[in-house]
């Protein structure tokens, strides 16, 4: 796990996987002489490059890494400018394949989308338009897209919620439309600043600068369970994702007739 602040990149190992709470810090590797205030990281699938958007220098960072995954063997490669486009860039996150990037910008409220014409390289990158998203969010910090485009989540600290849109059109947010917010992370962070998501979908990371956490949530549809006919008194309560739920039950003809007496869910 990587979390980028303006110490720098700290890298953690994650004895089982895709649970912070087993994290360990194996180092933290300085960004600050290419920007003093680096918001927001991302990596190649291949962990072979590093991008940091940062607000000094208002600029996108890329990074080579001589050995995948492991940040202290960066060298900074490249920089492009995102100035033109917004003068407080926040976020940052890149189509699978490397051929569009999508930066947040803090001063106009919006998802800036750029075109690179050789994938995974910013200095081939040309703007291609933006997308508003002030009715939702008045302080925007993270973007992230679901793996087929078709999905966009957007974090900030006026809400302090996760909004969804849906693309009509994979990775053109000019097809964006609000779906709903979910996720109110007000309880555990008040200035939410990074997003990102399990690629299942059924997890969902958040990092805040206010109580300088990572918080952990799950996702997913409450269960279903269908029971025999004969039940009689059937659930009433929505079991949550990733939850157990214990039903008693009681019959005095051999099960021709069944009452379910008791639920818990714990």
């Amino acid at each position: 796990m990587y979390i980028v602040g303006f110490s720098g990149v700290h890298e953690y190992n994650l004895a089982t996987p895709w649970f912070i709470a087993t994290e360990t810090h194996v180092q933290t590797t300085s960004v600050s002489a290419q920007d003093s205030e680096p918001h927001d990281i991302f990596f190649k699938p291949d962990g072979t490059k590093m991008y940091i958007v940062g607000n000094n220098g208002n600029e996108v960072n890329e990074y080579n890494l001589s050995t995948a995954w492991d940040s202290s063997t960066i060298s900074a490669s490249s920089v492009f400018s995102v100035s033109s486009q917004d003068t407080t860039p926040l976020g940052i996150h890149f189509k699978p394949d490397g051929t569009k990037m999508y930066i947040v910008g803090g001063t106009d409220i919006d998802i800036n989308e750029y075109n690179l014409s050789t994938a995974w390289d910013i200095t081939s990158a040309s703007y291609g338009q933006n997308f508003s998203v002030s009715a939702q969010e008045l302080n925007p910090k993270a973007v992230f897209f679901k793996p087929d485009g078709t999905k966009m989540y957007v974090i900030g600290s006026t809400g302090d919620v996760i909004d969804e849109y849906a693309l009509s059109t994979a990775w053109d947010i000019s097809t964006a439309s609000f779906s709903l917010s979910s996720i109110s992370v007000s309880g555990l962070e008040s200035d939410p600043q990074g997003l990102f998501f399990h690629p299942d979908g059924d997890i969902v990371y958040v990092t805040g600068a206010n109580d300088n956490v990572t918080v952990q949530y799950s996702l997913g549809t409450a269960s279903t369970i269908t029971l025999p006919s004969s039940i009689e008194n059937p659930p009433t309560a929505a079991t949550p994702y990733d939850a157990k739920v214990i039903y008693d039950f009681f019959t005095m003809d051999g099960g021709t007739t069944v009452t379910l007496i008791g639920e818990e869910i714990v």
